[in-house]
């Protein structure tokens, strides 16, 4: 299993470009809009969330940007790990009583699970 990305939330771009990439020295890179379905399905947040990925030498953050004064909402909070193969891992998941959440994406499907705390991760296969 390997780390992928963790994803965090931060109130304004200037805020996650000054912790991330001033103070921590990531290199900001692209950004992008999750739609609001996917948003919804994903997150229960009924809007589209942008995201700003920093980079450094061995982790790579996604902030979601959740504008200030605004609710900031569970469940955005997330770390992304590899597992070799997915199929085996999610049964483990299912016989353990592991809440799984699978959303299509195009032709693929997005995978979270929950751990009994409420910790949620975003599960890719290698």
């Amino acid at each position: 299993m390997r780390l992928l990305h963790a994803a965090l939330t931060c109130s304004t771009e200037e805020r996650a470009d000054a912790f991330y990439a001033d103070l921590l020295g990531m290199k900001k890179g692209s950004s992008k809009t999750l739609s609001a379905a996917l948003s919804s399905a994903l997150f229960s947040v009924d809007a589209a969330l942008r995201i700003i990925y920093y980079t450094g030498e061995s982790l790579e953050m996604e902030v979601f940007i959740i504008e200030s004064g605004a609710a900031r909402p569970a469940g955005i909070d997330h770390l992304c790990l590899e597992v070799g193969n997915l199929a085996a891992f999610l049964e483990k998941c299912r016989l353990r009583n592991i809440r799984i959440l699978q959303v299509p994406k195009g032709d693929r499907l997005i995978t979270f699970i929950s751990d009994e705390d409420g910790n949620r991760f975003e599960i890719k296969e290698a």
